[in-house]
């Protein structure tokens, strides 16, 4: 564990990974002579100790937030681009206040937190129509610091979690399946099915839904079985075989329809996923609700639209979430109802390995990658690093 204490000395410069343009993982320039930014007012400097890899961050990098067909870009629902070269990404970050601006007290020194990762239009606490995030709209964890609102870093002291895995459960996938979950209105009792459920918002989908007091239905591959109903699941549904995914899913619910969906996958599977819901509407007691928040499937699914509508099927499209929603994801950290899933830790400056092993990653992978500044590593990542590595080229 770290110690109570931090180094409060800050350099000028600092090493960090520098996000060059879209592309490929070549776009991503590791250098130690970045300078270090300085908390304005309202704001604290993070010492930064761990920051969790999102699948955004590689999105994003590749220009994979179209909002129209052909279109190679990031999000940009305020209008205006906000991801502007050279970047810093990385959302979920963990550290300590090393520094404060004016009008910050000064007895946040040495505070251990997490950060709130996102780019708020305004102070509303109940909606945020125009998500952007730390890594994306303004530099973010992939660094040695970070200067952040003093009142979105929140203190996590917990001493039983360790950095690395206070990142792990970072805001960008709790808060993105907390909000699938609220946006959806999903309560006590209900059966939820949860997509690509090994993943970081699926792991956090399935803490939730217990939370709450809902039944998750995990989506994976049968070998993560046993990790994910260790975690929560009531039950997990082999994504293979397509043909028979409808009634592996009522056979695993038995025969009651599933009341929402999670989805982060769509593509063809979206039709299905449609179809567990909708095979008995007399059995329901709401109506079907599809949460989507991803496309790892593919971004293009083919659905007659008769059958949303006759179905009466309720679409949510979901994005980040609101700082009401934060607050109660730290609140839930603090008491211990959220455990982390941290698969591994990789250095700051092996990301290029990080990026690689995150697409490639295997039957083995469940829960998130963090990373990990060089000048941290010995304390916050050598404990968590993966076994093998492959070698950086």
């Amino acid at each position: 564990m770290a110690s109570d204490t931090p180094d409060l000395t800050v350099p000028a410069t600092m090493a960090a990974m520098l996000l060059t343009g879209h592309g490929g993982i070549d776009k991503l320039v590791y250098r130690d002579d970045v300078a270090t930014p300085r908390p304005g007012p309202g704001e604290v400097l993070v010492l930064i100790t761990a920051t969790a890899k999102n699948n955004t961050d590689r999105k994003a990098r590749e220009g994979l937030y179209p909002v129209k067909k052909g279109q190679v870009a990031s999000f940009a629902m305020g209008g205006e681009p906000t991801l502007t070269f050279p970047r810093i990404q990385g959302a979920d970050i963990a550290g300590r206040v090393v520094a404060v601006g004016e009008g910050v007290d000064p007895a946040r020194l040495g505070e251990r937190g997490l950060l709130d990762f996102n780019l708020y239009a305004d102070a509303r606490p109940d909606i945020n129509l125009t998500p952007d995030y730390y890594g994306h709209g303004a530099d973010g964890g992939f660094a040695e610091y970070v200067a952040v609102p003093s009142n979105q870093f929140h203190c996590v002291p917990n001493p039983e979690l360790h950095d690395a895995e206070l990142a792990a459960m970072g805001m960008c996938s709790y808060q993105t399946g907390y909000h699938m979950m609220t946006s959806a209105g999903v309560k006590a009792g209900e059966r939820v099915l949860v997509t690509g459920a090994s993943g970081g918002v699926g792991t956090a989908l399935i803490q939730l839904c217990r939370i709450v007091g809902a039944i998750p239905y995990a989506v994976s591959q049968p070998d993560k079985a046993s990790a994910l109903e260790a975690l929560g699941a009531e039950a997990v549904i082999d994504r293979g075989d397509l043909a028979s995914f409808v009634p592996r899913v009522l056979d695993a619910t038995g025969g009651a329809p599933i009341d929402a969906v999670m989805d982060l996958v769509g593509g063809e599977m979206t039709d299905l996923f449609i179809d567990t819901m909708i095979h008995d509407m007399k059995a329901r007691a709401t109506y079907p609700r599809l949460s989507i928040a991803g496309a790892s499937g593919g971004n293009i699914s083919e659905i007659l639209w008769t059958r949303i509508y006759l179905y009466q099927v309720q679409i949510f499209g979901v994005s980040h979430g609101t700082r009401e929603e934060a607050e109660q994801l730290i609140d839930w950290i603090r008491s211990g109802q959220l455990r982390p899933v941290l698969h591994a830790t990789f250095q700051l400056s092996e990301l290029h390995v990080a990026e690689r092993y995150f697409v490639s990653r295997g039957s083995n992978f469940l829960g998130k990658i963090v990373i990990v500044p060089d000048s941290q590593w010995e304390e916050h990542g050598a404990p968590f690093a993966l076994i093998e590595q492959e070698p950086d080229s």
